[in-house]
């Protein structure tokens, strides 16, 4: 195991949003591939569509019982413009979703946003339908037992979000990670231990293993591993400040080490440019 490509970009990515939020000048860093190219920040709360999902919808309506579908509609628009033309989507109006995500696209406009990849499972529905009828839809009418108790644990949550047909393990911890952060889940037992692989933290956790970069994980194996990878880092986030980091947000940023090390390795470019401004 090497974690210092995981040290090195976990440090200078942090650096850079401190540098950048001092109103420092850019470029906020010498590293050819940070200074080119966008990543997350090592705190996904840090990230621009986290914040306005917390700051719009979470936050406001902490109390909701129902936030979990205003999760779920954030996670799967993923474009802070286009939940702002929805707007609070709790009572859920499927024909308005439609409607905003229909007008906005004969617009020229973009409906989703590029973070997330979203099979169709197959349906030959064009997207916004998929996504209002078999998922969103079907997220709705099962509210009565989709709401997360007291004294559920992230990994119980995401688990049962993730049953849901064309959700997933990967959306479904998309999901839990912004519901974390009110009650009943921000009480979890296991709210600094959780996190489920995807596609980016098993290619990121191989790396650091020395395994090849698309070698296939089983999630135990994979939860093994990047087990032995937090216990080793954990002295070195201590050191630089981040001791508070948890295993999300972890995983999220092996991720984005993968991505880094893609551009580095000269095996490929990051897709998304950074500009500053």
């Amino acid at each position: 195991m090497n974690i210092d490509h995981a040290v090195y970009w976990i440090t200078e990515r942090e650096a850079i949003r401190i540098r950048r939020g001092s109103g420092q000048p850019a470029p906020w860093t010498d590293d050819p591939i940070l200074r080119a190219y966008r990543f997350c920040n090592v705190r996904r709360e840090d990230d621009a569509v986290t914040q306005h999902v917390g700051r719009t919808w979470r936050d406001p309506y902490r109390d909701d019982p129902l936030l979990y579908f205003a999760m779920a509609v954030a996670r799967f628009v993923n474009l802070p413009d286009t939940m702002d033309e929805l707007g609070y989507p709790v009572p859920f109006d499927r024909d308005h979703f439609k409607a905003v995500l229909d007008a906005r696209m004969q617009r020229g406009e973009p409906a989703f946003g590029p973070a997330y990849v979203i099979p169709n499972g197959g349906s030959s529905k064009p997207k916004v339908d998929y996504v209002a009828d078999d998922i969103l839809y079907r997220l709705w009418r099962a509210r009565d037992y989709m709401s997360p108790g007291r004294g559920s644990t992230l990994a119980a949550y995401c688990a049962r979000l993730a049953e849901f047909n064309g959700v997933g393990s990967f959306m479904a911890a998309q999901i839990v990670a912004d519901l974390k952060y009110v009650e009943p889940l921000r009480s979890a037992s296991d709210w600094m231990s959780f996190a489920i692989s995807g596609p980016g933290s098993r290619r990121g956790l191989n790396r650091i293993m020395g395994r090849p970069a698309d070698a296939a994980w089983t999630e135990p194996a994979w939860r093994t591993a990047f087990g032995q990878f937090e216990a080793a880092i954990r002295p070195e986030l201590e050191r630089i400040g981040l001791s508070d980091l948890h295993c999300q947000d972890l995983q999220n940023c092996l991720c984005e080490i993968d991505k880094f090390l893609r551009g580095k390795l000269g095996e490929g470019k990051p897709k998304r440019r950074f500009v500053a401004g």
